[in-house]
């Protein structure tokens, strides 16, 4: 592939990701990265500011803005760390899982079409070839 082709490549992927995320945004009225911090919340449970940003992979400051976001929401409560006055732990909120849970009843009664543009196959198939892609950026 020459560098133009490879350039064009890139820029479909962008397109892409920039349409997918905003079809998720309005279908859930989240966007997609702070969807997926509550996520990493819930399902880890309390974490600090860092351990997000290395799960995430996204810089300290916008991790302090999507947080002070979701804590005027209420989604989230951040604490600092008694023992370490520099580190700062986030849980997420009773209300943010009801939310989250609402938020996901209502995607399995609308089955939105947006979930559905790649057959099971095919998605396996985009999954693997991101995960190289993205495997391919650490070596």
């Amino acid at each position: 592939m020459n560098l133009r082709e490879f350039s064009s490549l890139l820029y479909q992927i962008k397109i892409a990701n920039q349409e997918m995320t905003s079809r998720f945004e309005k279908a859930t009225g989240f966007s997609l990265t702070r969807y997926e911090l509550m996520m990493l919340l819930k399902e880890t449970g309390k974490c600090s500011q860092k351990q997000i940003q290395h799960k995430l992979r996204i810089d300290s400051a916008a991790v302090t803005r999507h947080l002070k976001v979701l804590e005027e929401k209420e989604y989230v409560i951040r604490e600092r760390n008694k023992e370490n006055n520099r580190e700062v732990f986030v849980e997420i909120t009773e209300k943010a899982k009801q939310d989250l849970e609402i938020c996901e009843e209502e995607h399995d009664k609308l089955q939105n079409p947006l979930y559905h543009l790649l057959s099971s196959v095919e998605e396996k198939q985009l999954q693997l070839l991101l995960k190289k892609l993205i495997k391919q950026e650490e070596v």
